[in-house]
Parts: structure tokens; C-alpha cells; sequence
């Protein structure tokens, strides 16, 4: 009944899914030996095409010498027709490069994967930053919902959409909207004061003074290939306007100690220019610091430290911590970092956790970087033994992920909040990313809305991140098909792996793949691709063969960090660099 339903767009690409879905469900193991031994047919390779593949194999069979393959007897009669409709292998792999184009848009330079980088408020407004990730190879970006808001998201995708129209490389922007993911409860932000840290050794010593970067109120971060320990915004024009090279600025930190900043360099950027500044002793500086140079023959000048932003609050679980977690009753918590019975707190504003949760259940924060047991449940609250945290302890801070893989938690397709960010993604972005699919109604609802809306041209990337969704995958598939919108689906690693098991990943990853490969939809490869890297500049050998993978995939994700433009450059090299394969040397052989 599904095909009747298709779209055309789609029609071919439904078919040669459950085609293959039909020869997985044979048992092939015996005759797959025996045609791969005669060069015929590798079974695990024909997804693409399947009937034109089987085809050709019977083709090559009835010509061959052999009666039989196994016992099975040839058949002169070759596969049937599909009326209206082209089965064949050039015309389905085009197919599979018409629908990435459509979703992820048409790559330039002979490429063949695109990279897509998640973005917020450092990309809001900062012409330098996003122009060096698009010169360094980004073709897509993307928006999570969960953070921010709509004026933050216009400001990031203005400032996508200019440098992208300047540079004339086309990027396309992808909206997560958030769904029905448990989170961590906001905590209550801490002072509004940042410490400056010079780099000792183990006896204390300072070895480099720490590199802070001075810049006037609202200008911005500093240039990509910088990376200063601490950026200081400071109102000033004046200040700024008559500051040199070696100049010393001097000021009282938050304790009352006398300290100072000596300049280094200047930088222009597209607001001015800004200085990189070292400080070789440890300040805590809050806003509305006064910052002064004395110099002969010049007038003292006076800054003022501006906009310091809150310190995030924390717990920090070991393991045999109690963490309870109750419901949340206001916007922000005050942080209780423990409990007159030992335990720490935290909040989480989900009735979701409270309702479906038993003792017994294992439970997951930040992406599996802690892992627990519940204990006890209540109404109100559910209280956790850590089992797995760091050797020193792991944070746990605001809308952190919470992960309860056994439970039975019954979430509804689309939040109310979901379907408030809908309207602003159509609008903005040319993706939204469906957060938690996990069964066909979810799909239903997400059409119906789309269609009230008349959203028809909206690319759509379902989000695998749980086991429901990846074992209802061809269904998920199936039903989204019935649309006409551009459609792909993204592998949300993190997610996925704590909900489905470590071990289980990489059989996962790869039958998403093939069931991808069969309906020709664009496949995104998410999550801590070249981590390593974009954290600390250089990446692990096991990142570089993972990112090396990617080139199976039609685009590959990567989350922001420190490091993230020359991340991104490596990784363009590894999926678009056309590399000639290396061969051992052959030496002559002597006997």
C-alpha cells in the first residue's frame, strides 16, 4: 500500500528500497560464496540497484557453463517490468546525487561531500569567523533551537547568508528544532567574573603569560587563527583609539591586587581593531574594571571592562555521588551543589522523566560522559547513583542531555515549542533537522503540519538517535516519502550510541548507510567527527580514518569549537582531496 502513496519524485527510490529490503530478508548466505567465486554478483554491493543488478547476475548466469549455482536452477525469464518506470543502474545513481543536491544543494570544484558546522552566538554578527569557515570549506550550517532565539538565529543566518553571497559560494543553513530531548534544568549563572591564568610547571613557576585579547564593547571576537585564554570587551574609544604596541595597562583585579596587561600586538578587524595583550599573574576581572596607561608626554587613559559574562555553574559527580533530580519550577535554579542527605542536585523540566522511570533503569548525562543507576522515584523527584564519571570527577552542567535507554518514555512527535520554531525555520532556513523520530505517526504529524503550513519546498533530515527510530527506519522512510520535500537523514552518533550501546554503534552506522543507499537519500554523519582537533588542534589517528569514512556519506557535521576553521580545512582535504592511491614499492626479487 506504502507505493501507491509516493510521489513521483520518489516512486524509482521507494521501489529499490523494498527491493532491498525483500533480499535481506532471503537467506542468501549459501549462494553469496558461490557467485562472488564466479565474479558474478556481490550481493552486499547492489542496494543502489537492485533488480537491474539481479538482472545482469541472471543474465550472466543462463550465458554461463554452469546448470546451477547451489542447486538452484537457472531461469530463463528475466525480472519484470515496472511500468513508467526506470530501474536501471544510471539512472538510479543519478537519482542518488539529484536528491543530495536538492537537500544539501550542488557542490562546487569537482566535490563530493559537503561539510556542514554548527554555529551559534559566535557566528552572530562576525563577518571574519564565518567567511574563514567558508573559505576553509564549509557548505552548510547549522542552528540548533534547543539554544538561543529567533532574533540570535536571524542575526547568524544574515550574517551566513552575506558573507556566503559576497564570497559567492553558495551554503545552505539547517534548524534543529529541539523535540522531545530530556535536559538538565538551567542552573542560575554564577558571578560575572573571568580568571586570567598564566601556564606554570609543576612547580608553579610561570612559563608563558596568558594571552588575553582586548577588544571595544561589541566588536566582536577576534580573528580566526588567534586563540587568546581570555577576551576582554572594553568601553573606551578613547582608550582604544591612543593604545600602542608595549604600552602597559595597569588595574586593581576583583581581590584588590594590582596587576597588568602588557600589549603585544594590533589587529584590524572588520570593526576596527582590537589588541592581544599577556598577563603574567592570575587576576579575576569583573565588569566595570578600570583599565589606565600612564606614559610621558601622553594623557592617562582610562578603559573600562564591559560585559563580562556569567560564570556557568556546575556539579561535579564521582562515581558513588547520590544525584537527585527533581522537577523544575522556574526558569532558573539556584545551585544546591549537595543536600542535607549528601546528595547533589539538579532540576530537569521534563515531566517526561518523572512519569516513566523505575528503580533499576540505567541513566545517561552529556552524551554518556556520566552514567548512573535510578534508585528511587517519586512524584517529584528520582534519585541517581552515579556509576561512571571521570577519575576527578565529570561536570554536570545546564541543558545537559539526559539519556535513559531501557525506559518506555512515551514522547510526543513535536513539542509545542517545536512547532512555534517551525514557522521561523521555513521562513529562514532551507533544513530542519526532526529531533527523536521515533515511529511513523511521528512523521504523520510532522507532514500534517508542514502541509498546514504549506511548507512544501522545506528540506527535511530526520535525526536517528534513538533504537526505536532506527529500527523503524524503512518505514520512517517510507511515509516521508509520500511528500514531495528534498529528504535526507542524518546520524546523530551521540545520541544513538548511548541510547543503543556503545558496541552496537558501528553495525548501526553502517545499515543506516545501506538502507540510505537503497532509497538514494543524502546521508549526514554527525557527531565528534575530528573532535580532538577542533578542541585542541590536533586530532587522534582514529578521528582521521572516521573523518576518511565520511567520504561514503553525502555530508559530515562538525560542532564548534576552539579550533574549528583549521578542523575544518583538514577535513575538506580528506573527503575532497582526490588522492592517488599509495602503493608498497616492489623491489626486485632474487633467488
Amino acid at each position: 500500500m506504502y507505493i501507491l502513496l509516493i510521489v513521483r519524485r520518489y516512486l524509482a527510490s521507494a521501489t529499490n528500497l523494498l527491493h532491498y529490503l525483500a533480499l535481506k530478508n532471503l537467506d542468501t548466505e549459501q549462494i553469496k560464496e558461490e557467485l562472488s567465486f564466479l565474479g558474478l554478483l556481490n550481493i552486499e554491493t547492489v542496494n543502489t540497484h537492485v533488480v537491474s543488478s539481479l538482472s545482469i547476475c541472471n543474465k550472466m548466469l543462463i550465458s554461463s557453463g554452469s546448470d546451477s549455482v547451489l542447486g538452484v536452477e537457472k531461469s530463463s525469464e528475466d525480472f519484470p517490468a515496472h511500468q513508467n518506470m526506470d530501474l536501471g543502474m544510471t539512472s538510479l545513481v543519478q537519482k542518488a546525487f539529484n536528491n543530495r543536491d536538492l537537500l544539501l544543494g550542488k557542490l562546487q570544484s569537482q566535490k563530493m561531500t559537503h561539510i556542514m558546522v554548527t554555529v551559534g552566538e559566535e557566528a552572530a554578527e562576525n563577518n571574519a569567523h564565518v567567511t574563514d569557515l567558508i573559505n576553509s570549506g564549509t557548505t552548510s550550517f547549522r542552528i540548533n533551537c534547543a539554544h538561543g532565539n529567533p532574533e540570535l538565529w536571524s542575526m547568524i543566518i544574515s550574517t551566513v547568508r552575506r558573507c556566503s553571497h559576497l564570497l559567492e559560494k553558495p551554503c545552505r543553513i539547517l534548524m534543529d528544532l529541539a523535540g522531545p530531548k530530556l535536559r538538565t534544568g538551567r542552573l542560575k549563572d554564577g558571578p560575572c567574573v573571568v580568571k586570567i591564568s598564566p601556564k606554570r610547571n609543576a612547580f608553579g613557576g610561570v612559563i608563558s603569560g596568558a594571552q588575553v585579547w582586548l577588544t571595544l564593547q561589541g566588536a566582536g571576537p577576534p580573528p580566526a587563527h588567534l586563540s587568546p585564554d581570555v577576551v576582554l570587551q572594553v568601553d573606551g574609544p578613547e582608550f582604544f583609539n591612543k593604545l600602542e604596541v608595549d604600552d602597559s595597562v595597569k588595574f586593581y583585579d576583583a581581590r584588590g591586587q594590582r596587576r597588568s596587561l602588557k600589549i603585544l600586538s594590533k589587529y584590524h578587524v572588520f570593526s576596527g581593531a582590537g589588541f592581544m595583550a599577556e598577563c603574567s599573574k592570575t587576576a579575576y576581572v569583573e565588569s566595570g574594571t578600570s583599565l589606565y596607561v600612564k606614559a610621558k608626554g601622553r594623557k592617562s587613559l582610562v578603559g573600562f571592562v564591559v560585559d563580562v559574562p556569567p560564570a556557568s555553574q556546575y556539579v561535579r559527580l564521582r562515581v558513588g555521588d547520590l544525584l537527585v533530580i527533581s522537577r523544575d519550577s522556574s526558569d532558573e535554579q539556584e545551585l544546591s551543589p549537595c543536600s542535607a542527605i549528601g546528595a547533589h542536585k539538579i532540576t530537569c523540566p521534563s515531566g517526561y522523566l518523572f512519569d516513566s522511570v523505575k528503580p533499576g533503569d540505567p541513566i545517561a548525562f552529556d552524551d554518556g560522559k556520566i552514567w548512573g543507576v535510578i534508585k528511587g522515584t517519586s512524584i517529584s523527584e528520582v534519585v541517581v547513583t552515579i556509576t561512571h564519571a571521570g577519575p576527578k570527577g565529570t561536570k554536570l552542567g545546564s541543558e545537559k542531555s539526559i539519556n535513559i535507554p531501557k525506559s518506555d518514555i512515551r514522547y510526543e512527535g513535536l513539542t509545542s515549542k517545536d512547532l512555534m520554531d517551525l514557522n521561523f525555520v521555513a521562513a529562514h532556513a532551507d533544513m530542519v533537522g526532526i529531533s527523536f523520530i521515533r515511529d511513523v505517526g511521528d512523521i504523520v504529524v510532522l507532514y500534517q503540519e508542514l502541509g498546514k503550513r504549506n511548507f512544501l519546498k522545506l528540506g527535511i533530515v530526520l535525526k536517528i538517535e534513538t533504537e526505536g527510530g532506527f529500527e523503524k527506519l524503512p518505514l520512517l522512510i517510507l511515509e516521508a516519502m509520500k511528500s514531495p520535500n528534498p529528504l535526507g537523514v542524518m546520524i546523530a552518533r551521540g545520541d544513538l550510541a548511548v541510547e543503543c550501546g556503545w558496541e552496537k554503534l558501528g553495525v548501526i552506522q553502517e545499515e543506516i548507510m545501506s538502507i540510505c543507499s537503497a532509497a538514494h537519500l543524502p546521508v549526514i554523519l554527525a557527531t565528534q567527527v575530528l573532535e580532538s582537533l577542533v578542541k585542541n588542534g590536533v586530532p587522534s589517528r582514529a578521528e582521521i580514518t572516521d573523518a576518511f569514512n565520511g567520504r561514503r556519506t553525502s555530508c559530515v557535521m562538525m560542532n564548534k569549537g576552539k579550533h574549528i576553521v583549521k578542523a575544518v580545512s583538514s577535513l575538506d582535504t580528506i573527503l575532497n582531496t582526490q588522492h592517488s592511491k599509495p602503493k608498497a614499492e616492489l623491489k626486485s626479487l632474487y633467488f
